[in-house]
Order: structure tokens, then sequence, then C-alpha cells
């Protein structure tokens, strides 16, 4: 186990390019399944959870060159399993995304439940619906405990003779990662399909273009109404992933809580619009170049959040695309700590996303848990350094912003959270003045 020791009250300064978004490669590695012949990304990210997608397809059978200066290529002439590696798609959500390429290849796909950040309940079934509407067969299979409890410890899925076929689907939540599993099936399936209640964040947007430069034909992108119209001979290409508008949010919520003069390159600024307007609200100004792709923190903060229509304590929650993203929900809620005002922060899609709020409690944060969603923020209060513990890659950003932002020293543990998402963010910083120290605690022998 890993564990970062980080020296508070220190203001960094420079500029920081943001890394290939994420939540864009992730797709695209299962998606390039697909194509029997040579996919090439490149600007992708070299973190954890990408580098276990591209375990995750050597092991289906694929040929993975090296991740070298973010660029991969990847050639799936042939698929030599249609079951998912337990391990290492225990260690990741988004392995489900592999289902549709190993459906539409093979023609079946077992699974096991997959891993990911401990944030709450994230349900499979609209994935399920997706393929059994696409004319897939499901099966699950249960493991009965000694209480007698029966337990889903995986699922299979059988294409039909003749393979999927196009029809019209109506998603029961605009998921991301279902839509990224519809369009992937989709494409491989006869005729045409219609996506209704699809997500639409720059992410699905990204696989769509990928997918059109395969062969695969998608009208209404960016909304939520998608029709792909399915191809099975799928042709490579090579494709550029955008910049991760969630690094880009991160990094000015650093910036604002640490007191610190930074310039964000990289970014699509028409990503950031709903971030930054949420940023405002409690006070963080950033100064935009839409032509250079770059955002400017400057130092002199007035932190004080803005308050509602008659004096009403501000509510600040998340939404689906183009609202205000789950995943900065976090470093939002760090910043607010360090605005004057009270707030109140609902997170509406995840029950456990916002236990991390303890660990920043126990930093001097005067915060009130209400219940599993909601959090009322106080500020702005004075942090101070201590022992924590990285839940998943989001807390976990938020706890090192908070560490940088506190007077003395902080130890972040299980920081390979922080890695499945942030690429080599240690080196990073310190390159702008930070004082961060990895650390890893070598198991004794026996």
């Amino acid at each position: 186990m890993s564990g970062f020791i980080v020296e508070g009250k220190c203001r960094l300064k420079g500029t920081i390019r943001v890394t290939g978004n994420k939540n864009e490669a992730l797709p695209l590695v299962a998606a390039s399944l697909l194509c029997p012949g040579p996919v090439t990304f490149s600007n992708v990210p070299q973190i954890g959870d990408v580098v276990t997608m591209l375990s995750i397809a050597s092991l289906l059978g694929a040929e993975v060159s090296p991740l070298e200066n973010g660029r991969v290529t990847i050639a799936a002439k042939k698929i030599v399993s249609n079951e998912l590696p337990l391990k290492e798609s225990a260690a990741i959500r988004a392995s489900v995304l592999f289902a549709s390429a190993l459906l539409v290849r093979k023609g079946r796909a077992v699974i096991r439940q997959p891993g990911g950040d401990s944030i709450g309940r994230r349900r499979l079934d609209t994935h399920f619906a997706v393929f059994q509407a696409l004319g897939a067969r499901l099966r699950v299979e249960h493991k009965v405990s000694s209480d007698g409890v029966a337990h889903e410890t995986g699922f299979i899925l059988t294409a039909p003779k003749g393979g999927l076929r196009g029809t019209t689907i109506h998603l029961d939540e605009a998921s991301v990662t279902a839509t990224e599993n519809a369009l992937i099936a989709a494409a491989g399936a006869s005729g045409a399909t219609v996506i209704a209640n699809a997500a639409s964040e720059p992410h699905v947007q990204g696989l769509c273009r990928f997918l059109a430069k395969c062969g695969i034909p998608i009208e209404g992108v960016g909304s939520n109404l998608l029709t792909v119209h399915g191809n099975r001979k799928c042709i490579g290409a090579d494709h550029e992933i955008g910049g991760d508008y969630i690094e880009a949010g991160s990094f000015v919520g650093l910036a604002a809580a640490t007191g610190s003069e930074l310039t964000v390159s990289g970014v699509n600024t028409r990503d950031l619009r709903m971030i930054l307007h949420q940023f405002g609200r409690i006070g963080v100004a950033v100064d935009i170049d839409a032509d250079s792709g770059t955002l400017f923190v400057p130092q002199k903060q007035s932190l004080h959040v803005r308050k509602d229509l008659g004096g009403a304590i501000p509510h600040l929650d998340d939404s689906p695309w183009p609202g205000f993203p789950s995943d900065l929900l976090s470093i939002l809620l760090v910043v607010a700590t360090q605005s004057k005002g009270t707030c109140l922060i609902h997170e509406k899609m995840f029950e456990s996303r916002l236990f991390f709020v303890d660990k920043l409690i126990s930093m001097g944060a005067s915060i009130v848990l209400c219940d599993p969603h909601r959090a009322v923020i106080a500020g702005p209060s004075p942090l101070y350094g201590a022992t924590i513990s990285s839940p998943d890659i989001r807390a976990g950003m938020a706890l090192l912003i908070a560490a940088l932002a506190a007077e003395g020293r902080s130890v972040i543990n299980n920081i390979e959270q922080i890695d499945r998402g942030y690429q080599e963010i240690d080196k990073r910083l310190n390159a702008l003045g930070a004082r961060i120290q990895r650390i890893t605690e070598r198991r004794k022998p026996g």
C-alpha cells in the first residue's frame, strides 16, 4: 500500500496541462475489440484504470502495444475468450463495457460483478435491458451462502442466431456506462438502433466520434436521442482522446482552496460552463481563453458563498450532463470549506460518495452530514494536517487538495485510488511548488 506525505500551506504557481479524458479512454478500449484491424489512440492517460482495461483487452486476445507517450495500438484480429478475467474485472467497473464487444464478436459474454469505487450501488439492470432489447438472452448464476441466501455471482449473455438486431431502446436512466454499452452493441448489430434517454457527456460524444471513424454512422451526437446505423464490418481508425474536463475542474478547485495562481491548459472550455458556474457560486473566479483552451485562476480570490435570492442558503447539486458532474462534487465541497458562508451540497446520484466528509471533519472542517446525500458546509474553516485514507478516486483528490490547504503535515493512505484517475499527480503538482512525498510500504515476507 502506498501513501502521500503532504506539507500543507504551499501555494502553487505555474501551468498544468490536463491529460486525456479517463472516462473516454475506458469505453474506447472496450470498443476497439469490435475492429479486427488495428486502432490507435493518442492522448491516453497513463493511469491505473486505463492499464487495467488494456490488460483485460490483452487477456481476451487483442494485441496491445505498450502505452508510451500517450499512444497505444490495439489489434483485435482474434478474440480467444468470451469470459472476462475475474481478477481484473473485479478491479474496475468499466470492465462491463467489454460485454457488448464480446456479444458482437463471439456471440456470448460471461461477466462477473464489476468492481470500482465504493460510492454506493451502481445497478447493472439498464445494461442487461439494453442487451435483451437487441435480442440477447440473459442467464444469472447464483451461489447460496452459508445462511441460505442466494447471491448473484455471474451473468451469461448469449446473442441470437444471426447476431444482435437493431431496435428502439428506452433507457430507464441516463446512465453513462449503459449508454456506452448500448452504442458499442448497436454498432455491431444489424440495422439501425435508436437509443432514447441516452447520456450525452463529452466522453460519450468522444465514443460516438470514434465509432463514426470506424464506419458506424451515428445521428444525434451530443443529444439524448441517438441513432446508430450498425455495421458488422468495423474498420480500424486513429482517434485522439479529448482533454479531461474533470481533471480541469479538479485543478480549478485546487488553486482556489490553496490560494494559488494556476493556468490550466488543454481544455475544451465549452465542457466547463456548468462547472465554472457552480464554482462561481462559492466565489471562485476564473478567466477563460477559449481560443487557446486555457483557464487562469488568479491567486487573489475572494471566496464568498453567493446567497440565493432573498438571502437563502444556496443548494449546490449534481445532475446528468450538461449539469454539474457528480465526479466533481467532492472537490466543490472541499473548496466550500474555505469559502465564507454556508451552503448545502446535495449528491443525488450515489448514496456513499459523501461519506468521506468525516475525514474533512477530522481536519477541522465545519460540516454537518445530514444524510447520505446532503451535507451543510459552513466556512471558512481552518484545516489541520491529519492521517487519512482515500476511499475512491475523486474523494482521494479532494483529500489531497484539503491536505495542501491545511496547516501542517498530512499522510494520505490508499493513494492507489488516486493513481487510478490522476496521472503522476504528485510529480505534476510538485513541479508547481507542492511538497508531496510518495511512500511505499513494503510487506514483510511471511
